[in-house]
């Protein structure tokens, strides 16, 4: 199975494809990018998000991921640069991952939602800047895919260590 670039971005205006991909100005004005589209992630995990099943995260995620895959791709191609630090709608759609089955993650500490909130977050940025278990390589593939998907595996680990903790943790 070859991974190719949606072609339906292409058809929108550059200014409507750069606005998503950097989350406004988010991605543009702001020092440290990918930190503060991963904050906007957790705003959009807690807004969206924190009442669904896993099926339900996993649907919308799926949706919102693929649209992130044409649109960072496309904004890829349009700033003519490879995986550009101001394109962070990848950060901002896979945040979510990370919190996949958090009311397990919550024993008895309902009260401190807010550690688990933080603790993904700060798992989420490790894992998308130093890239460990061959979270790196998924950077190679193709256009939007290579931008995203290694996102979405840094998301997934931060998910697998928080329940490793928790269970640790009872």
């Amino acid at each position: 199975m070859k991974l190719e670039q949606p072609n339906w971005p292409r058809f929108l205006p550059s200014r409507t494809v750069l606005a998503l991909a950097t989350l406004g100005p988010v991605g543009r004005k702001l020092p440290a990018p990918g930190t503060w589209g991963s904050l906007a992630g957790l705003m959009y995990f807690t807004v969206f998000f924190y009442p669904l099943s896993i099926f339900g995260t996993l649907l919308l995620s799926a949706i919102g991921l693929y649209i992130a895959v044409g649109i960072c791709g496309e904004a890829e191609f349009r700033l003519g640069r490879r995986d550009p630090g101001e394109v962070i709608l990848d950060e901002f759609t896979a945040m979510p991952l990370c919190y996949l089955g958090w009311p397990a993650l919550l024993g008895a500490a309902h009260q401190q939602r807010w550690i688990i909130f933080l603790a993904g977050f700060a798992l989420f940025r490790l894992y998308d800047v130093v890239k460990p278990f061959g979270i790196r390589r998924l950077q190679e593939l193709p256009a939007g895919w290579g931008v995203v998907v290694d996102d979405v595996a840094a998301a997934l680990a931060t998910c697998a260590t928080l329940h490793l903790l928790a269970l640790a943790l009872r």
